[in-house]
């Protein structure tokens, strides 16, 4: 069965009418802690609810993985949602969430999608076909000076209260760059460098589905994905993602 991006899209974009109507009504949203510092809201469960109904009964020859709801059978070809990256944002009516959508078959991304419906901005990417932005084919930045560049980074590695908290490798980053940016959705992040509006992002200890959809993104649209040592892949708890033109500069930083 033939999967394009616009069906896709009409899947993803229903998702966020559903997250919308959460986000609209935040006064009587119903939110609980999985952790000390990590929330889940009944926006996420209906949303990522939807998405696994919806994209079975389109595709049922494809497993599921869902932040809330975990796994399903056939992980070998599969969906990697985060239903919304950046709960704690949409629970304080920020702007910068998303819903974040990636087919995986065989260890290969195919197809990402990232969502941010209160900015109406939809990414998506097939591979070897490009990255696009609300129809429009994006591509990174060509900056080369990490002198001039700005760069985002996220703080997931202290809601574990982990030793390596990134505070160091930010304070080091911070005082080489311009411009320095945190916010709270690593799928936006990685939209954003893959749109040329930041030239790179890092992050550590997140999950395959916080970054599967935009990860393709940054590729599709030209950019560098590695771990902080330079090897090459998708490294989701060693996640740097940049325009490859200050690629070599940040490791030296890692």
């Amino acid at each position: 069965m033939t999967i394009s991006l616009n069906t896709l899209e009409n899947i993803v974009r229903k998702a966020g009418d559903i997250a919308l109507t959460h986000f609209k009504d935040l006064q009587n949203l119903e939110i609980s802690q999985k952790s000390p510092r990590d929330f889940v809201t009944a926006a996420d469960v209906a949303v990522e609810k939807f998405l696994k109904t919806t994209l079975f009964e389109h595709y049922p020859q494809y497993g599921f993985w869902g932040e809330e709801s975990g796994k399903t059978e056939n992980q070998s070809q599969r969906w990697i949602v985060d239903p919304i990256d950046g709960t704690h944002s949409f629970a304080k009516g920020q702007y910068f969430w998303s819903i974040s959508v990636a087919l995986e078959i065989e260890g290969q991304l195919i197809f990402g999608a990232v969502f941010a419906p209160a900015l109406n901005d939809y990414y998506c990417a097939k591979k070897g076909d490009g990255a696009f932005k609300n129809g429009k084919k994006i591509t990174v930045s060509g900056e080369t000076d990490l002198g001039n560049a700005m760069i985002a980074t996220g703080f997931a590695c202290l809601r574990a209260y982990l030793e390596d908290n990134n505070l160091e490798r930010f304070g080091r980053i911070a005082q080489r760059t311009t411009g320095q940016r945190r916010f709270g959705s690593a799928a936006m992040d990685l939209c954003l460098v893959a749109d040329g509006q930041v030239d790179a992002f890092w992050e550590q200890e997140l999950n395959l589905y916080d970054v599967a959809g935009g990860a393709l993104i940054v590729l599709e649209a030209g950019g560098t994905l590695t771990d902080f040592k330079g090897n090459p892949g998708i490294f989701p708890k060693q996640i740097l993602a940049t325009n490859g033109g200050i690629l070599d500069a940040l490791l030296t930083l890692m």
